[in-house]
């Protein structure tokens, strides 16, 4: 016999939020939903250790909030297979419990938004949405930082969220005396620094079940699987995960935050592709923890261990949490659902195959893809400058490159994933995000990697067959969208070199690009 609840309170898989006000009392007439749905596992080819995290997750956060005394159900594939969509699996359950009214918090996807809104108008019974409770900035004060089609910065915003959240702070002026300590923190892994880098946390998380429920529903995932799942699930876990991350790589982080490496490696280490990040992205944007906390635990160690950790450390992590996440954000919301089509770079070539095997003779593409199909995980220098800048001057669609990005990492909601990829990565909204295009050639990989030592391709040439493809795409890039960025003051000196050379030298480079974008698929 199926017990009635006069309130049906919905959860998404990113709404694992412990702390939000509506688990402060306990209400035995009000049903907690949490749900795996087909909706949400195939909109895009996911990453199945992403599908399985998610899944975990929401499990154990309904046992946690069944033992805090809340009445939850929790249903998974098996359950919901029935239901085509997420508003059909409401509909359901409204008349299955006899609900009487409908909640639930503002989703961070538009398309989930929309959804919920458009249902929940078409509702016989009261519904009701609230925040999520997990921002810096609340969902009502996004229209005052950010409006549609304007190009903002994000330096600004930072130093208007430091003052008004008092973070790193000495009354009204940055401690320290500077804002931003991004010129301090671009050093390369050196030889010598390798053996320094420390081994990574993992977890142990037994995900069996759901890998079946996966297989057995025709979930279509890509990327490596693992019935242990290596990324935290609970709060005590990712609570772990922070602490080991101030302790152990908070004090090398802003260093090393833009370097890469394929040099850390055995047969009994991996640890190359976490380097000193914290690897928290899922747990926040999964709602897990909150980005407060985690600043506050970064700052307290920085304020507890000053000869262990330095200011510029520190900073370079805060920028990214209350700095680049919250302005991220702001972005999408200003500027959704239009954003989701802005091509200002009129890209069309097709994402190349190998982007799903890592199959390519590219040393900095083979490292960044395999990477991220083993681990559904790349840190951000890996997303923007190797995957990223390759799209970029391939010319690459920007649909093709969000799907990609949207699917395989495990940190990936498209409200993060959206203005990083199509504005910040691949400049296709016309600067609304960035000032310019990260475009770069095979040099800039030389000089935050060791990548370039051991490729097929050389990167101290151009023009040849065994040359670096970055070099000659990103003149080819540059050249062929000269109006676009000639009359920008930080691209003026790549303009002057570009146009020192003979027509024959230039000519000679855009033969070379032609032939590797006609012959992309071989790289």
């Amino acid at each position: 016999m199926t017990i009635k609840a006069s309130r049906l309170r919905l959860l998404l898989g990113d709404q694992l939020n412990a702390s939000h006000s509506w688990f402060r009392e306990q209400d035995d007439d009000t049903l907690y939903v949490i749900a795996e749905l087909h909706q949400e596992a195939s909109y895009v080819p996911h990453h199945v250790q992403k599908v399985c995290a998610f899944f975990a997750a929401m499990s154990a956060f309904a046992q946690a909030l069944q033992q805090a005394g809340h009445r939850v159900l929790h249903l998974t594939l098996d359950d919901t297979a029935q239901c085509p969509d997420l508003p059909a699996l409401i509909t359901h359950l409204i008349e299955q419990h006899g609900v009487s009214a409908f909640e639930y918090q503002l989703p961070d996807e538009y398309r989930l938004r929309d959804q919920l809104s458009v249902f929940a108008s078409s509702l016989a019974i009261p519904s009701n949405a609230v925040e999520s409770e997990h921002f810096y900035l609340s969902d009502q004060e996004i229209p005052r930082d950010f409006k549609q089609g304007k190009r903002h910065r994000m330096e600004a915003f930072y130093r208007k969220m430091r003052v008004r959240f008092d973070v790193l702070m000495e009354g009204d002026n940055p401690e320290g005396g500077q804002w931003n300590y991004d010129a301090d923190n671009r050093n390369k892994l050196k030889a010598k620094d390798i053996d320094d880098v420390p081994e990574p946390l993992l977890f142990g998380n037994d995900v069996t079940d759901i890998l079946a429920r996966i297989e057995r529903h025709e979930i279509k995932v890509i990327g490596q699987s693992e019935s242990n799942l290596l990324w935290p699930i609970t709060r005590t876990q990712a609570n772990e995960l922070l602490a080991f991350f101030c302790q152990h790589c908070l004090p090398n982080f802003g260093r090393f935050q833009d370097a890469m490496t394929g040099q850390t490696d055995d047969e009994g280490k991996r640890k190359q592709w976490s380097l000193y990040h914290s690897r928290l992205s899922f747990a926040l944007n999964s709602k897990i923890l909150s980005p407060q906390h985690v600043v506050d635990m970064a700052v307290y160690h920085y304020q507890t261990r000053p000869d262990d950790i330095s200011l510029a450390q520190v900073e370079g992590f805060v920028r990214q949490i209350i700095g680049w996440r919250e302005f991220i954000r702001g972005i999408y919301w200003a500027n959704m659902p239009d954003y989701a089509s802005l091509n200002s770079l009129s890209a069309k070539r097709d994402l190349p195959s190998w982007f799903w095997t890592g199959n390519t003779n590219m040393a900095c593409m083979k490292h960044a893809i395999q990477q991220s199909l083993d681990y559904a995980y790349a840190h951000h220098i890996q997303r923007l400058m190797i995957t990223g800048n390759f799209c970029l001057i391939s010319g690459i669609a920007p649909e093709q490159v969000d799907e990609w990005y949207l699917g395989i990492y495990i940190d990936a909601i498209e409200w993060v994933e959206l203005p990083n990829t199509r504005g910040m990565s691949q400049f296709a909204d016309g600067g609304i995000v960035g000032s310019k295009a990260y475009a770069a050639s095979g040099n800039y990989v030389k000089k935050m990697s060791d990548y370039c030592g051991n490729c097929h391709y050389k990167v101290a040439k151009t023009t040849e067959d065994d040359a670096c493809p970055l070099n000659a795409l990103y003149w080819h890039f540059m050249d062929k969208h000269q109006d676009d960025f000639g009359g920008n003051p930080r691209t003026k000196m790549v303009y002057a070199n570009w146009n020192k050379k003979t027509d024959e030298q230039q000519g000679l480079v855009l033969e070379r690009a032609e032939r590797v974008l006609k012959g992309i698929e071989g790289l």
